[in-house]
């Protein structure tokens, strides 16, 4: 008897406990009251309202929601079912579409055939190397077959300040075709090399434009390092070393603190490319990129090259076009001579989501063409109503004409994004999904946020971003920021959210103005985790006792 009274008291007590901190969180000289549109079964945290409303966003709108993807209860809604620019928060629905189409197993396997007739260790004809639309041909590959990326990718080099490369060699896939090339016998081949990439045609409503070979993201590395001195020509490093691409440079060294300022210019056919400017003496190396121009020619000279380095000799010139006119209708009974095999999908979707890579989410949509037996890039979007139809997303919320968020005419709800991530946390690949997602302040874009806040490492969450020149008032447009993702509550439970601000702007063309509404983005979804896992602790608590 004793007993039961003192477990009974012990939940009064706990769920007065649970009441009174909801309250604070709605409540006390701090708090604001919540927008009429917020609905749900909780207030806002007060630090949330605090961020929508501070002075930056005078004609900015909000967009919330939170839910329980288990129950269904809704926590916080705010225009729910209002489009809102998506960003690269859309890489949800192609990468996912993808995902499904191939299977987060799948491998892609390049192969190179012999077409022609062999005498001995000389091939008399034509290597062809089958593009299949592998993101990285080897070039990112850990030696843990995991594939590697930073948090802030080459291939936001010329955006953003502070972006870094991989210590992989780009050309890795390609030097081991070559290798296989020469382990199955053949030293010479009395012919061409000739990259194969009818998989799909270039699509050019998507940009970047994928393509179906893709060596380094179709980019040149470059890396400027400053000289010994002030006024020292500053060192130059490039990748990947292929002919006939060359590069020269004229930045200076200049005084610590002074300006790192480097523009880079391209011949026409992007071979020749040039750096000049600036980097201060203080400075860490500065990464910028150049576009290649032609992939499949780029592909042929590049394995022409690793084929001699193995051990093969090319008769044919190893620069100019890509013959692909040469190759034949079929490879049926040509032997198969070397096979480049990737890790699977599930880490190129990895890596889409923590760089926000652009290529690949493109990517995304030409394979689930290809899936459906097309060479047209756009008859990947059935592919992918389908999928959303399966999922259980309410497509007629989702609007788009590319896989990166990047089209004019892209569009979301926040309610198809919660549906698109309900879906995930329902299958058997919940956990691996979201460990692809940027972990705040651990990985990825929000690597640098909320590092020593209680919600680092305890949100997963894509992030996205929408900005153009304002030109008549000399400002940067902010389109949309938004982020969406998972929240551990604890206990092995998660909510699922999205957050995002259309139509704000920045003081100035300062890209740390965007960064800084990033950052509140991020601020949000940590101060939704840390009331969600203070919620599911009082809950965990009635409920145990």
């Amino acid at each position: 008897m004793r007993a039961e009274k003192f477990g009974s008291f012990r939940r009064r007590v706990v769920a007065g406990c649970c009441a009174l901190l909801l309250l604070a969180l709605a409540s006390g000289e701090a708090a604001q009251a919540a927008s009429p549109d917020d609905h749900g079964s909780d207030r806002l945290d007060p630090r949330i309202t605090e961020i929508m409303r501070k002075p930056d966003y005078p004609n900015a709108q909000w967009g919330l929601l939170q839910q329980d993807p288990d129950s269904g209860r809704v926590v916080h809604s705010r225009f729910a079912e209002q489009f809102f620019v998506p960003g690269s928060v859309a890489k949800l629905f192609g990468t996912s579409g993808a995902w499904d189409t191939l299977g987060g197993d799948h491998r892609f396997r390049t192969p190179v055939y012999a077409v022609g007739e062999r005498r001995g260790s000389t091939l008399d004809g034509d290597l062809g190397l089958v593009a299949q639309g592998d993101l990285t041909m080897g070039g990112r590959t850990r030696p843990d077959g995991t594939v590697d990326y930073t948090d802030l990718d080459h291939t936001y080099a010329n955006d953003f300040p502070g972006a870094t490369l991989t210590p992989e060699n780009p050309l890795a896939g390609i030097n081991q075709i070559a290798r296989q090339v020469r382990k199955s016998g053949i030293t010479r081949v009395d012919g061409n090399v000739i990259v194969d990439n009818r998989l799909f045609e270039p699509e050019p409503v998507f940009v970047p434009v994928p393509t179906p070979l893709i060596i380094n993201d179709n980019l040149i590395d470059l890396l400027t390092t400053p000289g010994a001195r002030p006024g020292a020509p500053a060192r130059l490093d490039w990748r990947p070393k292929v002919a006939p691409y060359r590069v020269t440079s004229t930045v200076r060294t200049v005084a610590a603190g002074g300006p790192t300022d480097i523009e880079v210019t391209t011949s026409d056919n992007g071979t020749r490319i040039r750096l000049s400017g600036t980097i201060a003496a203080d400075s860490e190396p500065a990464l910028k990129v150049s576009p290649i121009a032609d992939p499949a020619a780029f592909g042929r000279t590049a394995l022409i090259e690793a084929l001699g380095r193995a051990g093969v000799r090319v008769t044919a010139h190893p620069t100019g076009p890509n013959p692909v006119g040469k190759l034949p209708g079929s490879y049926e009974g040509r032997p198969r001579v070397a096979q480049y095999t990737s890790p699977p999908y599930a880490q190129y979707g990895k890596l889409i989501f923590k760089v926000s890579h652009n290529l690949g989410g493109n990517l995304a949509i030409c394979l689930m063409a290809v899936a459906a037996g097309s060479r047209d890039c756009m008859d990947g979007f059935p592919v992918l109503a389908d999928f959303l139809d399966r999922a259980g997303v309410d497509r007629k919320q989702v609007q788009l004409l590319d896989g990166r968020g990047g089209n004019p005419v892209d569009r979301t709800t926040p309610k198809a994004v919660v549906q698109m991530l309900t879906y995930w946390h329902r299958t058997p690949e919940a956990e691996v999904f979201r460990n692809a997602l940027p972990i705040l302040g651990v990985d990825g874009l929000l690597a640098e946020n909320c590092t020593d806040c209680p919600a680092r490492g305890k949100v997963f969450a894509k992030t996205g971003a929408a900005v153009g020149l304002d030109a008549l008032n000399n400002r940067l447009a902010v389109g949309a920021i938004t982020i969406a993702g998972y929240l551990d509550k604890g206990n092995g439970r998660f909510d699922v959210f999205f957050a995002g601000v259309n139509g704000a702007s920045t003081p100035t063309t300062d890209v740390n103005g965007v960064l800084s509404i990033a950052d509140d983005l991020a601020l949000i979804s940590a101060y939704l985790q840390e009331s969600a896992a203070r919620r599911e602790d009082c809950e965990h608590c009635i409920a145990r006792d």
